[in-house]
């Protein structure tokens, strides 16, 4: 018996197929998933994460896909920690003239 993470995947492969045959079924948006359903397709995050919520409180149940990413990209999150760190590090490069 799959799991719920595999059926949102599932549905979320679907998804994305279904997308790239035809760009206007969700193009640009997010979908959100819950217990292998669809229960949103936003550009609005903070609705996205509403509605998810509303639909199932438990986040391991629900599944978030963003259309149209290219997903043969590396895409790097910083968090602000990182992002001071990174640029701390790099200040000891700049020269000073």
């Amino acid at each position: 018996m799959p799991t719920i993470q595999e059926i949102n995947r599932e549905l979320a492969d679907k998804i994305v197929i279904q997308a790239q045959g035809d760009p206007r079924a969700f193009g640009g948006k997010f979908v959100g998933l819950a217990n292998g359903q669809i229960v949103i397709a936003t550009d609005d995050l903070d609705e996205l994460d509403r509605r998810l919520g509303q639909a199932e409180p438990d986040a391991a149940r629900t599944y978030i896909v963003e259309i149209g990413l290219d997903t043969s990209k590396v895409h790097e999150i910083w968090s602000p920690q990182q992002m001071l760190a990174r640029a701390l590090a790099g200040s000891d490069r700049v020269s000073n003239e």
